[in-house]
C-alpha cells in the first residue's frame, strides 16, 4: 500500500516533536473544540440518533458480509449506464490504470475532487512521474498542495494551519500554479476564499479530465455519490469530458433507501450540518449532460484482507466523517502528521495497520497511539468499536507476527522479536496458574514496596518513561479479604 509518509519516525517520536510546537497545538485545540461542540448540538437535534447509528452499523455489516454480490451488481449497473469498471488489486495497479486512462485522452493536467483513496495510493505522485499535473480543488487540499505539505485531518486537511499561514502560502505559491494571489491579500476568510475561487476557476474551465473518489456507491443503480461543502466537487464532476473515480470497494451500499440513513448521519457527524450543501450523484454517462466518458476504478489495496479479520473488519464501516479525530485527546495534541498515513487519528490507528500490515515501525506503533478512553466509539455514527480493534491490533504487534489469510479468516503468524514482552507474558501466565506462588509474590511486593524503583529497568523503561508506576498497597487484597471476613469488616 502506498500512502506512508516515507522517512517519518514511529508515532511516539513524531508525537513528541508535535506536542512541542505551541502554534500547532493551538491551531488543533481551537479547531477540534469548535467542530466537536457544533457536532454535539447538531446531533442533539435528532431524536432518533441512536436508531440511525444502529441502522448505519447494520447496513454496513450486511453489505460487508455480502460484498462480492453487491460489487458484481454495481459493476453490471455501471456498465449498463455507459460507464467502464476497472478492478485494482493494489496501489500500483490503480495508479497504472488511471495514468493510462489520462494518457489516452492526450491531456497533461487533471482537476481533482478531494479523495482519501487517491491520497492513499499516492496518485498525484504517480501522475507527476508520468508528466501529468494534478490540481487539487478542495480549499483545504489546495492549501496543502500549495504549501508542499501533507494533510493532517480527514475532513479539514489543513487544520494545522491558521489564517496567517494560509495567507502567506497563497502569496508565495499561487503564481507558480496558475493565477497569482491578489495584491494586498489579507488573512480574512472571505478574501482567502475569493483568492482560491479566482485561482481555481481557470482550471475548472479548461480541464478536460476530472478525478474523484466517492462517499458512497449505490449497487442497485450504479450511482456514485459525493458530498461536499464548497461546490468544487460539482465543478469537477460536471465540466470535464472524462471523469475517473477511484473508490474503495467498501464504500458500497445496496440501495437508495440505505443511502438515506448516511445522508443524515454523515453531515451532522462531520461538518455539524443538517445536510450537505452539495450532494452530487451520477450514474454512468448521459448524452449532452456531464462527462462523455466515465471510468470507475474499484480499489482493494488491503481491504479484502481486512475484511477477513473478524474483529478488525469493522474499520471498513467508516464513512470518513472524522468525528473520532475531533474528540480524541491524543490527536488534539499530536496532530495528524504524527500518524504517518493519510488516515490520521483513531480511525487511522486501526485502518492503516490493517491495510498496510504491522511490519513497519510506523504501523506497529499506531495501535498504541491511544489512551483507550473510548470517546471515539461514543461519537462514531456507525458504531465502530475503535478501542476493541486497537487492543486486537496490539496483540498482533506484541506477538510479533503478521496477519495472514487462512481460509476465510485472518490468523497471526508468529515471528521473532518482542522477546522480552512475550517472556513477561509467559511468566505472568505461570504465576496466575500457581496460586501459592502468586500469593507469596504479592506479600513480598507489599513488604518491599519502599524499595521499589520509580521507573522500570531495561525494556520496561519505555513504558514507565511516560507513566507513573502504580503504588503497591501495604497489604495484598487476599490478606485484606481474609482479615475482614470477605469485606464485611469483621476481623478474624
Amino acid at each position: 500500500m502506498s500512502g506512508t509518509y516515507l522517512g517519518m519516525p514511529a508515532f511516539p517520536e513524531a508525537a513528541r516533536e508535535a506536542v512541542g510546537d505551541p502554534t500547532l497545538r493551538g491551531n488543533l485545540r481551537h479547531a477540534t473544540h469548535t467542530i466537536r461542540a457544533k457536532r454535539a448540538r447538531a446531533v442533539a437535534e435528532v431524536s432518533d440518533w441512536a436508531a440511525l447509528r444502529e441502522a448505519g452499523k447494520r447496513i454496513k455489516d450486511h453489505t460487508l458480509r455480502h460484498l462480492e454480490r453487491y460489487l458484481v451488481q454495481l459493476e453490471e449497473a455501471v456498465t449498463a449506464a455507459g460507464g467502464t469498471v476497472h478492478w485494482a488489486a493494489d496501489a500500483d495497479e490503480a495508479n497504472r490504470i488511471v495514468t493510462e486512462l489520462v494518457r489516452a485522452t492526450g491531456e497533461s493536467e487533471v482537476v481533482k475532487v478531494k479523495s482519501m483513496a487517491t491520497q492513499e495510493i499516492g496518485l498525484n505522485e504517480a501522475l507527476e512521474a508520468a508528466g501529468i499535473r494534478a490540481y487539487e480543488t478542495d480549499l483545504a487540499e489546495l492549501i496543502v498542495q500549495l504549501g508542499k505539505d501533507r494533510p493532517s485531518h480527514i475532513l479539514v486537511p489543513a487544520i494545522h494551519r491558521n489564517r496567517g499561514e494560509i495567507r502567506d502560502i497563497f502569496r508565495a505559491e499561487m503564481a507558480a500554479w496558475g493565477r497569482p494571489a491578489p495584491e494586498g491579500l489579507s488573512d480574512s476568510p472571505a478574501e482567502l476564499a475569493e483568492a482560491a475561487r479566482l485561482h481555481l476557476r481557470e482550471k475548472f474551465l479548461r480541464a478536460e479530465v476530472g478525478i474523484s473518489g466517492a462517499n458512497f456507491m449505490v449497487a442497485e443503480t450504479g450511482t456514485l455519490v459525493v458530498v461536499e461543502s464548497e461546490g468544487n466537487g460539482r465543478m469537477c464532476l460536471t465540466l470535464p469530458r472524462t471523469l475517473i473515480s477511484v473508490v474503495g470497494i467498501e464504500k458500497i451500499v445496496p440501495t437508495w433507501r440505505d443511502l438515506e440513513v448516511f445522508l443524515q448521519t454523515l453531515p451532522r457527524s462531520s461538518t455539524a450540518e443538517r445536510m450537505n450543501p452539495y450532494t452530487s450523484t451520477w450514474t454512468g454517462t448521459t448524452g449532452g449532460d456531464g462527462p462523455e466518458t466515465f471510468h470507475l476504478v474499484l480499489l482493494d489495496n488491503g481491504r479484502t484482507d481486512t475484511l477477513a479479520d473478524e474483529v478488525g473488519r469493522q474499520a471498513l464501516r467508516c464513512i470518513r466523517c472524522s468525528a473520532c479525530l475531533n474528540v480524541c485527546p491524543v490527536y488534539e495534541r499530536a496532530g495528524g502528521h504524527a500518524y504517518g498515513s493519510v488516515y490520521p487519528g483513531p480511525i487511522g490507528a486501526i485502518l492503516s495497520p490493517q491495510l498496510r500490515g504491522t511490519g513497519s515501525e510506523i504501523d506497529a506503533s499506531l495501535p498504541y497511539a491511544s489512551s483507550l478512553c473510548g470517546a471515539c466509539y461514543e461519537v462514531c455514527p456507525v458504531a465502530i468499536d475503535i478501542p476493541e480493534v486497537l487492543v486486537h491490533l496490539r496483540e498482533r504487534v506484541a506477538q510479533g507476527g503478521e496477519a495472514v489469510r487462512a481460509g476465510n479468516k485472518v490468523v497471526l503468524r508468529p515471528a521473532r522479536g518482542h522477546a522480552a514482552e512475550r517472556a513477561a507474558m509467559r511468566a505472568a501466565r505461570w504465576a496466575f496458574a500457581h496460586p501459592g506462588a502468586l500469593r507469596a509474590g504479592q506479600r513480598i511486593a507489599s513488604r518491599t514496596r519502599r524499595l521499589h524503583p520509580r521507573a522500570l529497568p531495561g525494556p520496561g523503561r519505555a513504558w514507565s518513561g511516560t507513566r507513573d508506576l502504580p503504588a503497591v498497597p501495604a497489604e495484598p487484597f487476599r490478606d485484606w479479604w481474609r482479615r475482614t471476613d470477605g469485606g464485611k469488616g469483621t476481623a478474624k
